[in-house]
């Protein structure tokens, strides 16, 4: 008998945590979104959209910013999950490859802009616990980390953009 209490209890507990988790989502994430999505229309209209367009074509026309300087910028500025709406700025074909970028980089930012990614934080605090009970400096490994992570997102980006090419390619063929 205990068994199915503890059963049914278990049952019910998961249901709870998922609500609080929602609550957790509604009270916090959610309107920090819309707000910043407000936010950045008004920026976007406030600047000129056609301004916005021509930087983000000049940030673009070359595959190596378009995969390093355009992505990071975004996570910079808008940070991790609304960073991907930059997207919105480039041709279609190229947009899977941009989110793909953007989404490898908003880990490596983290240890020298904790900013941009405060939900993933405690995945950097982690590692840096461990290396100052070692007693080095977190700095290197923070600028590697970043290093690292602008070389994994221009290789993603490339990678992505010729499989979304290809794809495309083989689609328009059939």
């Amino acid at each position: 008998m205990d068994f199915l209490i503890h059963l049914a209890e278990g049952f019910i507990g998961m249901f709870q945590e998922g609500g609080e988790t929602f609550m957790g989502l509604v009270t916090g994430i959610i309107p920090m979104l819309v707000v910043l999505i407000t936010a950045v229309n008004a920026l976007v209209r406030f600047i000129g959209e056609e301004r916005v367009n021509k930087f983000a074509q000049k940030c673009t026309k070359f595959f190596i910013l378009r995969y390093t300087i355009f992505p990071f910028l975004a996570v910079f500025f808008l940070t991790n999950p609304m960073c991907y709406t930059f997207g919105r700025f480039l041709p279609e074909k190229q947009k899977p490859a941009f989110y793909d970028s953007a989404v490898s980089f908003v880990h490596p930012i983290t240890g020298l802009f904790p900013h941009a990614n405060p939900a993933e934080l405690f995945v950097w605090m982690g590692i840096a616990a461990g290396i100052t009970e070692l007693g080095l400096s977190l700095g290197p490994l923070a600028l590697r980390f970043l290093l690292v992570g602008i070389i994994v997102m221009l290789i993603r980006g490339i990678v992505t953009e010729i499989i979304t090419d290809r794809m495309l390619k083989s689609r328009n063929a059939a």
